[in-house]
């Protein structure tokens, strides 16, 4: 956890767990609670919240920037590239309430790519949890800025429900499980 930073500007933000969009004001006192992948979890007199790396300058550090897509007439990758490429994408979309990727978390149950179309079945630690369209949307923004992937989709499933056991050995270290 870090000292307390003032925003030195106005952002929207995630509300954490409920998924729903509201404004901190500039100057607002927060800590940041976990800086992982391009998104940072932030505490605050209003709560648990959720920035994107682009809203980082708010926080005194430097903004992330995607990938710029390949140009016009670029040759594709191969697809067994650019389907380690999207596992290696995968990896870096978190739960802001757990320091795991979803892909370690056990979260990504399946991976189809044909044709630059990438499909995703993914699930959540809870159903209920109004952080997953949130993450659903991230997992898909990083998929379309590879190079190679010219549509993606990720769906939301429930079946198999999730459950501790489907968590990494890599995930299980990085909870203090091993």
């Amino acid at each position: 956890m870090s000292d307390a930073i003032k925003l030195t500007r106005e952002v929207t933000a995630t509300r954490i767990p409920s998924g729903e969009q509201f404004f901190i004001p500039a100057g607002t006192e927060v800590q940041i609670i976990q800086s992982l992948g391009d998104t940072y979890t932030i505490a605050s007199a209003l709560g648990l919240a959720r920035l994107e790396g682009k809203d980082a300058d708010a926080l005194g550090r430097q903004v992330t920037v995607s990938a710029a897509p390949a140009a016009a007439g670029d040759a594709p990758p191969p697809p067994a590239d650019v389907e380690r490429q999207i596992w290696e994408k995968l990896k870096t979309v978190y739960d802001p309430e757990i320091p795991v990727n979803i892909v370690d978390l056990g979260l990504v149950y399946d991976l189809i790519l044909e044709n630059g179309k990438a499909g995703v079945k993914m699930t959540l630690t809870a159903p209920g949890c109004g952080m997953g369209p949130v993450l659903q949307q991230e997992a898909q923004r990083k998929i379309l800025d590879i190079p190679g992937v010219t549509e993606t989709e990720v769906f939301l499933v429930w079946d198999p429900p999730w459950h501790q056991g489907m968590i990494s050995e890599a995930g299980r270290m990085k909870l203090g499980m091993v």
